[in-house]
Formats: structure tokens, C-alpha cells, sequence
């Protein structure tokens, strides 16, 4: 949900977190008193806390930090760190749950809260609606201070987690090949794990934006359009391939040492791609991923799980399905090996260890040529007042029909199905939109769906 004054943007608000633009709709306040909720959910022992590297962070880190302390809770302060370290903490800490403090792919003017169970995963629905209900409705037990205050100390979970990565991956191949590694941390929490990681790996490394200070070169979402002014720093790197960070790490976007921009969908792709050639099991992506990782799960001859949207979501069908990995589109990786938290760090190793299984080196030109040939696209078609509701479902009604030789499913929003292709119109969580995303094995079926979709919302 979103809660916002006049003329403000808003709050978004919801199960998994909150996040808002700072000094405007998320204040001190407002984070104080979802950090509360939280906490009231949970058993006893200490508090995990972790942030990306905005320079609202440490305000925000410290009025967190007090209000734990004054609840008589013990925090364990992680000062900068990857989303996925902080899951990391928390379960090496044996910690009661986990606070990051970051708006993720959001523009520098935006923070917010991600909040970690104790087994170091993003809470499920059902946790996080308990969160969120107390939070619309507080009571004064919840901010009652304890007659005894909590203690801090630190932890960055830096070694544990390259220990973690390096034991999923043949560290020796890598090693062999040593390959030169172009990254851009994205002025974020991933260079405080990529360093030493890809350093151990025995790679040649060159870093961009690798001071934590949020002060990005370019808008943090790691897509196409926003990551083309990085492309010649990566030519002029000679290196063999570029990864691309968002600011708390939890995604990885990939280029080829030609700079040409293989995307977020291509990476779960190549990392499903390169686990399964060598331990083959289940995988789970959720509905709005590529096929292509389903297809390269048929290949090996394995299930491929569907989910809703959302992390938590992936992670309760891994969980359910015994998946070996998991994860979406928009370039999140989850082994259960790691942690069930999206993990960029994950996702560099498998696919470098891909890159160095051979005599030579290979081309993440090669691999990228290698994954089953797919288009997709997207867009968004603006709600009106009226549309919410029954008459939500009955534009999905109309969109089914418009698809006779679909199987639909109503998992999330509507998805069909058909031979070559698929359409899924869900409603934004946070905008009043629709979403609308195509994929097939060409663009001229691809625009033909868009169009029989849009058409049919009338």
C-alpha cells in the first residue's frame, strides 16, 4: 500500500519492507516505528543491521541502532554491507531476525527497509503481513522501553560469505584461467564482498564505483539504457566480462568485453545453466522470469518451479520443490548453499566457473549464444479509478479470451500459456497500473500479444 501526504511521493508500504524518499514521506519516525513492529514479532535475541551505501544510511542505521538498544535488544551492526550479508549474519549469529537498510535499485533520494527472519531469508507473506499490521496500528507496549538497554557490537560477515561462494564453485579452474573481471559496484555495498571474493578466485579485477558512498555515476537500476554510459570504461578495461551491481548487491546485470549489454534475464540463465552441468536437480523462478531457464531445465532433463512474484516467494517454492537454485528475472541468483537471499556474489562465481570449465577460457559471448534464442518485452497500461476489484477481474476475463489457444493460470495476476510464447498482466503493488510482459521466440509474435492484450482492456 501507499501513504503519502498532498504533494508528496509516497510510502510504499507492504509485507516485504518499506521504502520512501528520504525527508520526505520515510523519516526518522516512520522507520523507528516499522522497525518496532518488527521487533515486537519477534523471539528473543539480538538484531541484525546491515545498509547499502546511501548517504542517508548512517542517520537512519543509528536512530534504528537507539531504538533497538532502548527496547533492550542487542544489535549486531554490520555498518555497510550486501543485502545477502546481512542474511548471512543472521543466521551465523543465530540472530532472531535482520534489518537492511536500503531502497535497492531506487534513485539516490529513496531508502527503506528489507526485514530478515532468523534463518536469514526475506519474511514470508505471512510474517510480514503480521509486520505490517502492527505497524498501521501500534500500540504503546511496542515502544515501551525495557528497564535494561540492548548492547551492540559488530560483525560484517565478509569472510563467511566469500567462504560460502567460494565453497559452491571450482576455485581451482577459475584460478587456472584467471579471468579479468570489469565491475561496477554502483557506489554500493558490493565491493565490500566482490573484492576479496574475486580476488580469491584469482581473478584480474577492475572496479567502478567501488566506495560505498552512494554516489552513483548513473541511475542504480543496472538495466540497458542506464548502464551505456559505463560501456566504454568496460571496452577500455580489456577485460573478459563485465558485471554490473545494483546498490545493495542483490542483483547482477552482465556485459560482454565488447560492452554489448546481455541483460538481467540472461543472468539466472547462465547461472541455472552452469549449476546444473554440474548438480543436476530442481530450480524455481517465479512467473514473470524468462523461459529460458525453464528451457535450459528441460535440457537437463530436470523440473523447473513456477512462483508468484517476489523473493519471498521463489524462496518458499525452493524450499517446498528441494530446488537446487533458484531465483527471477530482473538478475537475482539464490543458492540454498549461500543463502536464500538474492546474492550478485552467487551469481558471479557460477558463471565464471562456467566460463573457466574447459582448456580455454570461453566468451561470455559464447555462453550468452548458447542460452535458448527468446524475446521479451514490456509495458504498462495506466488504471483508471474504476478499474480495481471485480472489474480487475473482469478485464483479466477479457484478456483470457482474447487468448483461445492459452492455458491460463490465476497464480499471480493472470499468465498464458501457449505453444512458443506467454503474456502476464499483473497488477502493480505500488502503482496503479498494469503490467504487462510478453516473451516468444520472435518479436513479431511478442508485439502481437502486447496488442491483443492492450486491445482487449478496452
Amino acid at each position: 500500500m501507499s501513504v503519502t501526504a498532498a504533494g508528496e511521493e509516497p510510502l510504499i508500504v507492504s509485507v516485504s519492507g518499506l521504502r520512501g524518499v528520504v525527508g520526505g514521506a520515510l523519516t526518522a519516525d516512520v522507520a523507528v516505528r516499522y522497525v518496532l513492529a518488527f521487533e515486537s514479532t519477534l523471539p528473543r535475541g539480538p538484531l541484525v543491521i546491515g545498509r547499502d551505501g546511501r548517504e542517508s544510511g548512517p542517520a537512519l542505521s543509528a536512530v534504528i541502532r537507539q531504538s533497538l538498544i532502548e527496547r533492550g535488544r542487542d544489535v549486531i551492526d554490520c555498518n555497510v554491507a550486501a543485502t545477502p550479508t546481512v542474511g548471512i549474519v543472521v543466521r551465523e549469529e543465530s540472530a532472531a531476525g535482520g534489518i537492511q537498510i536500503s531502497a535497492s535499485h531506487n534513485p539516490a533520494r529513496y531508502n527503506g527497509l528489507k526485514l530478515f527472519s532468523a534463518e536469514g531469508r526475506v519474511l514470508t507473506a505471512a510474517a510480514g503481513a503480521d509486520v505490517l499490521q502492527r505497524y498501521m496500528q501500534p500500540s504503546e507496549a511496542e515502544a515501551a522501553p525495557a528497564a535494561s538497554p540492548g548492547r551492540v557490537r559488530q560483525a560484517d560477515g565478509i569472510a563467511a560469505h566469500v567462504r560460502l561462494v567460494s565453497a559452491t564453485v571450482n576455485v581451482a579452474a577459475i584460478r587456472r584461467h584467471r579471468p579479468r573481471v570489469w565491475l561496477d559496484s554502483c557506489h554500493g555495498a558490493g565491493s565490500r564482498v566482490a573484492r576479496p571474493l574475486l580476488e580469491h578466485l584469482g581473478c584480474e579485477l577492475v572496479i567502478e564505483g567501488g566506495e560505498p558512498d552512494g554516489r552513483y555515476d548513473h541511475e542504480p537500476e543496472p538495466t540497458e539504457a542506464n548502464l551505456a554510459g559505463m560501456m566504454p570504461k568496460l571496452i577500455a578495461a580489456r577485460a573478459d566480462i563485465g558485471f554490473f551491481q545494483d546498490p545493495d548487491a542483490d542483483r547482477l546485470a552482465i556485459a560482454t568485453a565488447a560492452g554489448r549489454f546481455i541483460g538481467e534475464e540472461a543472468t539466472l540463465s547462465l547461472a541455472v545453466e552452469g549449476l546444473l552441468a554440474t548438480r543436476p536437480g530442481p530450480i524455481a523462478v517465479n512467473c514473470s522470469t524468462s523461459g529460458m531457464a525453464a528451457a535450459i531445465a528441460r535440457r537437463h532433463g530436470v523440473d523447473c518451479h513456477v512462483s508468484a512474484v517476489g523473493e519471498a516467494n521463489v524462496v518458499d517454492c525452493m524450499l517446498a520443490s528441494g530446488a537446487v537454485l533458484g531465483g527471477e528475472g530482473n538478475g537475482g541468483v539464490i543458492d540454498p548453499r549461500v543463502v536464500l537471499v538474492r546474492d550478485s556474489f552467487v551469481a558471479m562465481a557460477l558463471v565464471l566457473e562456467r566460463m573457466s570449465a574447459g582448456d580455454r577460457l570461453r566468451s561470455i559471448e559464447s555462453l550468452a549464444a548458447g542460452l535458448p534464442s527468446l524475446v521479451m518485452r514490456k509495458t504498462k497500461v495506466e488504471l483508471g479509478p474504476a478499474v480495481r476489484g471485480s472489474e480487475l477481474l473482469a478485464a483479466f476475463g477479457r484478456i483470457e479470451a482474447a487468448f483461445p489457444e492459452a492455458t491460463a493460470s490465476r497464480l499471480d495476476g493472470l499468465r498464458l500459456d501457449w505453444q512458443g510464447g506467454w503474456l502476464l498482466v499483473r497488477a502493480s503493488n505500488t502503482e496503479p497500473i498494469l503490467r504487462i510482459v510478453a516473451e516468444a521466440a520472435d518479436a513479431e509474435m511478442v508485439d502481437e500479444a502486447l496488442s491483443r492484450a492492450t486491445s482487449a482492456l478496452g
